[in-house]
């Protein structure tokens, strides 16, 4: 999908979109949204694996004998990236699988979601890699499974502005829901890259993200940095564009949001830990197949201003198709940690090798 593709319709009632911004962030309390809230449609079938070859024997293993296990599983309501969760229920990949699975919607810190798991009070739980991996060097009792995905994560700014790559960032002022958000650390990282100090050469201010595109209108600031479904929604208004993402270059072909398993689980049941990481992996790879359904499985969630046409656009975009496992996902969580040392985040003498090894595991090995 191209630039054009993905600013086309008309725009948005600024207010109407506002509104919707305000339902996305604060779309539901911290609390559990059970597996009952759905009507399951019974065992979804028509993947083709020829385009993934090598999820084929894992996802043909034989499901958890005996009564249904029941698990939670903690994610982002209104992320729009996680649309395969909903599809996993609804059509029931869970099922297959011999899981019941409770979501919990997690509005707390990415410290309190990784304790929640941690110590059992969630069993699993989806983030962005580059929210989780800074916590995780604490020493959180949680293992990185699989990559669900990528993109999600853009820089913005109005059409009219001299802002046209990322390189132009220097020296301007650019707005960030979160001073310590995925977002600001990915372009961060990109910015490195490029030559450009991200902690001296650019001026982060913090905003609510629902009103960052406000800051960018009353000239506040140059761009600001927003993920999906609320930076898509804004992109369909002509007075913005899109000046990265984090699917541009080498990105393209990496994950950004990782599925965590609770400690104990791996070790004391590897199968069920297998079970729900084959689950939502089968999911996604529906979800890159079947755009559409994904969509209307995903739409009880999104921000009333998007149309089911928006959300299949969105889950188009976003890589369903990638899901790093084991030694591949390993190399990328190394390679992130090294990325965010080169920004500051993680200290210089972090063994990034052993710092991967130990947050990662691979349950198919079992």
């Amino acid at each position: 999908m191209n630039n054009d593709d993905r600013r086309a319709g008309r725009g948005l009632d600024r207010r109407h979109l506002l509104q919707a911004g305000l339902a996305a962030a604060f779309a539901a309390p911290l609390g559990a949204l059970g597996a009952q809230a759905f009507a399951p449609r019974g065992i979804a079938s028509g993947i083709d694996f020829s385009e993934f070859p090598l999820c084929r024997t894992a996802s043909d293993a034989p499901a958890l004998t005996g009564a249904p296990r029941k698990l939670k599983l903690s994610w982002n309501a209104g992320a729009v990236c996680l649309a395969p969760v909903p599809v996993a229920i609804e059509h029931g990949f869970f099922q297959k699988h011999n899981l019941d699975v409770e979501l919990v919607n997690y509005s707390g810190s990415t410290d309190q979601l990784l304790e929640a798991i941690a110590t059992g009070k969630s069993d699993a739980g989806l983030g962005m890699a580059l929210r989780w991996l800074k916590p995780l060097e604490q020493g959180f009792d949680v293992k990185i499974a699989a990559g669900t995905h990528g993109g999600c994560m853009r820089v913005l700014s109005r059409a009219d502005s001299g802002v046209a790559r990322l390189a132009d960032l220097k020296g301007k002022i650019v707005a960030v829901g979160d001073l310590a958000g995925p977002d600001k650390n990915f372009f961060s990282i990109q910015l490195a890259k490029l030559g450009i100090d991200p902690n001296k050469d650019v001026d982060w201010r913090a905003y609510p993200g629902n009103l960052l595109n406000v800051a960018v209108e009353k000239g506040e600031v140059q761009a600001f940095l927003s993920s999906d479904p609320l930076a898509y929604l804004w992109l369909k208004d002509t007075q913005y564009k899109e000046v990265a993402s984090n699917l541009d270059g080498e990105f393209r072909e990496k994950s950004c949001c990782i599925l965590g398993l609770r400690g104990s689980l791996v070790r004391e049941e590897p199968l069920v830990a297998r079970a729900i990481t084959q689950a939502l992996l089968d999911a996604a790879m529906f979800s890159s197949q079947n755009a559409t359904i994904a969509a209307k499985s995903f739409q009880p969630y999104a921000p009333k201003a998007a149309t089911l046409a928006d959300i299949e656009g969105m889950v188009r975009y976003h890589t369903h198709h990638h899901h790093p496992v084991g030694d591949v996902l390993k190399r990328e969580l190394k390679a992130y940690a090294d990325d965010l040392k080169s920004v500051q985040v993680f200290k210089s003498s972090t063994d990034t090798a052993k710092f991967a090894e130990r947050i990662y595991v691979d349950v198919f090995a079992v």
